[in-house]
Order: structure tokens, then sequence, then C-alpha cells
């Protein structure tokens, strides 16, 4: 019992020191002028509010990398070679993107400290290449895949398909960077990634420039490229382009490895 009353003692107590300082707050408040009691609540609720903003919009970093190119670039086989360290040579032109969310096969003993990779092969049939736009606006990155043993005959085509992913809204305005992939690098006579390189620059300065005549009309393309009066280089996009070497088939796909880790 003793025990109960000191408790209800100490209770009334703190009960007294609280009214105290309440009065003592509203005391301080009155002696605050109007106008710098306003500034402060104003300050202190938008504080408040723009850490709730922060905290509702705030997007985290995606981990989506693209696979694109033409049918038989050999994106396929990437995608494999990078799953699950094998070229499963028997595939046949994909109809349907092929996705996964792994680590890379590379780096699989080291799982727990990497975050994991969801990669999607968009097909590279002319009639399915929309389904690129489905992924674009949530990419963290592009990697176009180019035949370099088969390059010339394709180059007008491949470049186009470039120009397109270029000139992307999403692309451009989020800056996601792109790499242009040199496939089947391993070959005697593959071109270099110089030359592909060199090679579509003059692809898709012509094209800017035969574009670029059409009518306001024509709004297949989001954006233009290049700077009016030069010739076209990758530097001049708003986005990063490299261009890397690689061989699906023999597994060598390091310079493709170090790209997705840069921006996953």
């Amino acid at each position: 019992m003793e025990g109960a009353e000191q408790w209800k003692v100490q209770v009334e107590q703190l009960k007294v020191h609280m009214e105290q300082w309440l009065e003592q707050g509203l005391e301080l408040v009155h002696q605050i002028p109007p106008i710098q009691l306003y500034v402060g609540v104003a300050v202190l609720l938008f504080t408040t509010l723009l850490l709730l903003l922060t905290r509702l919009f705030k997007r985290r970093k995606s981990n989506i990398i693209l696979l694109s190119g033409l049918s038989g670039s050999g994106k396929t086989v990437i995608f494999y070679q990078l799953r699950d360290g094998s070229s499963h040579q028997g595939t046949v032109t994909s109809m349907e993107p092929n996705e996964g969310t792994f680590v890379l096969h590379s780096e699989i003993t080291k799982k727990d400290k990497l975050k994991p990779v969801h990669l999607v092969d968009v097909p590279g049939h002319s009639r399915l290449r929309a389904k690129l736009d489905e992924f674009l606006p949530q990419a963290a990155g592009v990697v176009f895949v180019v035949d370099a043993l088969d390059f010339l005959p394709n180059c007008r085509t491949a470049s186009e398909y470039l120009y397109d992913i270029l000139t992307n809204a999403n692309v451009v305005k989020k800056k996601i960077p792109v790499l242009i992939l040199c496939n089947k690098a391993d070959k005697v006579t593959a071109h270099t990634k110089e030359f592909i390189n060199k090679q579509m620059e003059k692809e898709i300065d012509k094209l800017r420039v035969s574009r670029s005549a059409i009518s306001d009309a024509d709004i297949s393309n989001d954006f233009t490229l290049g700077v009016p009066g030069k010739a076209f280089s990758f530097t001049q996009c708003h986005n990063k382009v490299t261009v890397a070497e690689a061989s699906g088939l023999k597994g060598e796909v390091s310079e493709v490895e170090q790209f997705i880790r840069e921006y996953v």
C-alpha cells in the first residue's frame, strides 16, 4: 500500500510539472511576434510535406537491362551466357521476350552481395520491336547487339533500329545508357568495333538528314540527333553510348557484364 501511495504522489508531481511546462511554453509562444510564428509553422509544415513527398515519389534504382538488335545478331545466346553460362546453340528466333531476374553467372559465388539483374531479350523481328517500348520506361540500360560477322549487309537496317532507340523520348529524357555490342568478334572475318562504330555513325548521319526533311506530321521519332551542320557522332547523344565486343558462343561477355554492373 505504501508503494502505491508513493506512486500516486509521483504521478501528481509529474502532472504539476507538466502543467507548469505547458504554461511556460504558452507564455513563450505569446511572446513571439505573430509573423515569426506563422513563418515558423509554415516552414515546419513545408519541410514535413517535402519529406513525405520525397519518400513517396523516390524511385528505386532500376535493375532492368534490355537486349535489343536485329534477329540473328545473337541476343538470345548472350542472354543465356549471362544467365547460366551456356550458349543454348539450338535456340531459334525469339517471338516473345525472354525474361529473367538473376545474379550474373560469373558472379554466382558472390550472389549474396550483388543486386539481381532483370534481363529482357527483346525480339528482333521488325513486327515485334514495338515490345521494346513496353520496357524502355523502366530500363537502366540498353545493350544493342550487332552481328560483327555479317555486319555490312545489315548496317542500314541495324542503324535505323538504333536511330529509333536513340531518339526515343524515354532514352533521351532519362539519359538511358546504350552499349553497342559487336557480337561474334572472335571470328577472323568479323569487323572491328571501331569499323562498326564509324559505319553506324555514317548511316545515322544520313538518316537524320533524310528524316529531318519529313514534314512535322511525321511523329515516328520523338527527338532529333546530332548537331546541325556537323557530321554525326555518338558523343553528341544526350545519353552515353559506348561500343564493345563479345562472343556469345565462346562465353566472352565480360564487357557486357561490366556495362550491366555500372548501371545496376
